[in-house]
C-alpha cells in the first residue's frame, strides 16, 4: 500500500504559542496525517505571526512532501516550518507553516 499522507482541513481551532507569545491563530488549519507520526497541523501563513518570527538557514529533506524551510524565535531555532515548493500530492499544504507543538480545540 506505501506511504499514504493525507491532507484535509481541520475541523478544530488551532493555536501555537511560546509562553505569552500567541504565534498563531487559526480556523483555517489543514491536518496531515502520516504514518507512524501525530497528526500536524498546517497554519495558513495569514494566520502567523511572522513579525516575531526569523527564517533560518536550516533546510530538511522528506522524500514525501520535499524541501522544508525554518522559522526561529529568538530563544527557540528551527521551531516552525514550511514547505514552499511541496510535492506535487501534498501541493495544499503551500502557503502554510507547521509548528512542533500547537493546542488545538
Amino acid at each position: 500500500m506505501g506511504h499514504r499522507i493525507t491532507v484535509e482541513p481541520s475541523d478544530r481551532h488551532v493555536r501555537a504559542v511560546r509562553g505569552e507569545l500567541v504565534l498563531a491563530d487559526s480556523d483555517g488549519a489543514l491536518v496531515l496525517r502520516e504514518p507512524g507520526c501525530p497528526d500536524a497541523y498546517y497554519i495558513p501563513v495569514q494566520d502567523v505571526r511572522l513579525d516575531l518570527l526569523t527564517e533560518s538557514d536550516t533546510r530538511t529533506h522528506c522524500p514525501f512532501k520535499g524541501e522544508a524551510s525554518y522559522w526561529s524565535l529568538p530563544d527557540v531555532p528551527d521551531l516552525v516550518w514550511t514547505y514552499r515548493d511541496p510535492k506535487p500530492d501534498l501541493a495544499e499544504i503551500k502557503g502554510h507553516l507547521c509548528f512542533y507543538e500547537v493546542e488545538v480545540s
